[in-house]
């Protein structure tokens, strides 16, 4: 009786455990049973849904390398892609190998590029990261240059232009898995995924981690608290480019072919788009970012052929007018969303947005027709958009655009005491709810 009474005792306490244990991962948990379930959702569930995932997935991991460095260190990299292309060339190597007979796990290759980022993170770490800012930027930017150059004379190692391609079938099925189809693919770069976010996250809690904002904002007292910042510096950097060096390998695996330019400025320079479009400082935000401008690569480039002059005006539009990003958008509602005037903020945003889109549309329209004619002079003036067939020879089309921008542009800014007045009756209830001054404020 006795024994029964300890047991149940002792039960209790680990099941309290477990239940806390839930609570503070829920969002972990509620994120990795999404991402189970978003390939089999109608209009995900077919192989350029899931590959798009997929895609997701890896700019996921790359962004959030990147984070390591420029959101929570302060160190603006312009050649961050080194460590992705190369950790991609170590995992294509490696698929050669398995394909020759290595008896390895296909799902093991993202490890050679983890290996591949943090050696050559901790080569060239231990030059640029004596300096920081504007110094620090520019020697990133010179090292990504000469890796670009190098990986086109060295032909042998990186193929050149058309890159190296391996099979990802050709080797160890385990538990009978082939790998042919991209839905086993997604899983294993969801693995990876959310098991590289989980340790980033940890890593930001370990002293080093925490001592990265310090170093950020202020380098001298962390000095004078005993922390070397160069030191610290060059052990998020080898951090950094070993996640990097991870999405380097799940890109080899996803794709089964890298080239050289996955070391190349245009990759880093999307990477800090990513950064900057979902938020800076925020964890969330790299994730944000990630999947914004995958969607946006990929979905856009299907409907115009402008799409990086739209990808390069939203990335000004965010920098300008939301400089915290998309996380920093969300985090701002955070206080008023729990409040009955946060109806009314979404009423005004309703109202916002009907002049909003149709300024766009004439935007667009008016973008669409001179980047037509100025490109495809060939193809005539006709040309069909929004469903309307147009003739850009004639002024209509051009007088139309413009009253819809000019008119759309004119009503939105009418709208915006409407959405100011509603922005501050949900502030003043947050505030008097919570029992604090502080304003929130658009």
């Amino acid at each position: 009786m006795r024994q029964d009474t300890v047991a149940k005792a002792e039960a209790e306490p680990a099941s309290r455990t477990l239940m806390r244990w839930l609570q503070l991962r829920k969002s972990w948990l509620a994120t990795v049973i999404v991402l189970i379930v978003l390939p089999h959702i109608p209009g995900l569930d077919g192989n350029f849904g899931r590959s798009l995932l997929s895609q997701m997935g890896i700019a996921a991991v790359f962004a959030l390398s990147y984070n390591l460095l420029l959101g929570q260190t302060g160190l603006l990299s312009f050649g961050h892609a080194v460590y992705f292309g190369l950790g991609g060339y170590a995992g294509i190597h490696l698929m050669h190998m398995i394909n020759a007979g290595l008896p390895i796990p296909m799902p093991l290759v993202p490890l050679a590029g983890a290996a591949a980022g943090l050696f050559f993170g901790m080569l060239f770490g231990a030059v640029t990261t004596r300096r920081a800012g504007v110094v620090f930027a520019l020697i990133s930017l010179g090292v990504g240059e000469l890796v670009f150059a190098a990986m086109r004379i060295l032909q042998g190692f990186s193929g050149g232009e058309e890159g190296i391609t391996a099979n990802r079938g050709a080797g160890p099925h385990p538990f009978g898995l082939t790998f042919g189809s991209q839905l086993q693919v997604y899983y294993v770069i969801v693995f990876w995924s959310v098991l590289a976010a989980v340790l980033m996250a940890a890593f930001l809690r370990t002293p080093v981690g925490r001592m990265c904002n310090a170093v950020r904002d202020n380098p001298e007292r962390a000095a004078f608290i005993g922390y070397d910042p160069v030191r610290v510096r060059l052990i998020v950097f080898s951090v950094a480019a070993m996640f990097a060096g991870l999405a380097g390998g799940l890109h080899a695996f996803n794709y089964e072919i890298v080239a050289a330019e996955a070391v190349g400025a245009g990759r880093s320079g999307a990477v800090l788009l990513m950064a900057y479009i979902g938020g800076v400082h925020s964890f969330l935000g790299a994730v944000l970012g990630a999947v914004t401008i995958t969607w946006l690569q990929v979905s856009l480039s299907d409907y115009t052929t402008a799409w990086q002059l739209y990808l390069g005006l939203f990335f000004i539009a965010m920098v300008l007018f939301a400089p915290g990003g998309l996380a920093g958008v969300l985090l701002m509602h955070r206080p008023i969303v729990k409040t009955r005037a946060f109806a009314g903020v979404l009423q005004s945003y309703a109202i916002a947005l009907v002049p909003a889109l149709v300024a766009a549309i004439g935007a667009i329209m008016l973008l669409e027709m001179n980047y037509r004619r100025a490109t495809q002079p060939d193809a005539g003036a006709q040309m069909r958009l929004f469903w309307v067939d147009l003739d850009t020879s004639t002024i209509w089309p051009w007088l139309g655009a413009s009253l819809l921008l000019a008119g759309g542009a004119f009503f939105f800014h009418r709208c915006r005491p409407l959405v100011a007045a509603a922005w501050q009756r949900a502030s003043d209830e947050a505030r008097a709810g919570s029992g604090t001054p502080r304003e929130a404020t658009p």
